[in-house]
């Protein structure tokens, strides 16, 4: 069965000066304009095409890919408005309608906003919006604490990072708890730190136990061998200082120098830590 909005594998039926036809199955014969029919294609090949509604709302595929399909969250920036929305640049020749029903906030060019592509089911177009727990599943789900998810970041609050956590559910990474930098759109691993009595995810970026020290003391170790063998970093520096400087808490940093001092791997000196040599 084909579907709007992503890919599908379709087979050639006919091909004519301006174009191929392809088996579109539920949704009928497919025009594949003659710019996208590859030169060496023939009556039953198959080929991979993106199916979506043209300029005049017609069925129509393309052997490009959009930058973003249905379902998908993505970072796309705005070339035009009009009086019923804002229009997305996703890679294709007809832009992405992002109507002022699904706006946040008034979009305007040149700016680049995270939107879910969706299919108005009502008319078979493609359009996005940039409210995304209207799509998201409400629904807890048997996450368990510490499962490595897959976190889409959305946007910044007075608390943290709210992120989409496995393309389906929300979650928030609190502030007191980041060690890098984040942006919206951006793409990460994450843990399950908390799952709340309302279904609600609290979320971590590093990965909660010793597994998390011992990564982090390779990592120093790595950082002496850079800086001939010394950082001038110790249980009195400053936690922010720490955080910047290599993207974990003090908390982790204080157990990983206690792991490497008692296995002998590093001096402890009043300056800071230096590599064992012996």
């Amino acid at each position: 069965m084909a579907s709007i909005g992503t890919i599908n594998e379709l087979r050639v039926m006919r091909i004519l000066d301006f174009g191929a036809y392809l088996d579109g199955d539920n949704l009928g014969d497919i025009l594949l304009p003659i710019k996208d029919v590859p030169e060496d294609c023939k009556p039953e090949d198959l080929l991979d095409v993106f199916i979506y509604m043209d300029s005049e709302d017609r069925i129509i595929a393309t052997t490009q890919e959009p930058k973003a399909m249905v379902g998908d969250i993505k970072m796309l920036e705005v070339v035009a408005t009009s009086k019923v929305g804002a229009f997305l640049n996703w890679g294709l020749l007809k832009d992405l309608l992002v109507p002022f029903s699904e706006q946040g906030q008034t979009m305007e060019i040149g700016k680049s906003y995270l939107v879910y592509t969706y299919l108005d089911e009502k008319t078979n177009r493609l359009a996005a919006s940039a409210k995304l727990d209207r799509f998201l599943d409400q629904t807890p789900k048997q996450y368990a604490e510490e499962q490595e998810v897959d976190l889409i970041i959305t946007f910044q609050s007075e608390l943290g990072y709210k992120a989409v956590v496995n393309r389906e559910h929300s979650g928030i990474i609190y502030a007191n708890e980041i060690y890098q930098t984040l942006k919206p759109g951006q793409k990460i691993k994450g843990y399950i730190k908390k799952i709340r009595s309302d279904g609600k995810l609290d979320l971590i970026l590093q990965k909660p136990g010793f597994e998390t020290i011992d990564q982090f003391s390779d990592q120093l170790l790595k950082e002496l061998e850079k800086t001939d063998g010394f950082l001038a970093f110790n249980d009195k520096s400053d936690p922010e200082e720490i955080r910047t400087r290599f993207a974990v808490s003090k908390k982790v940093f204080k157990k990983a120098v206690g792991s490497l001092y008692k296995q002998k791997k590093i001096i402890l000196e009043n300056g800071g830590i230096r590599l064992n040599s012996q």
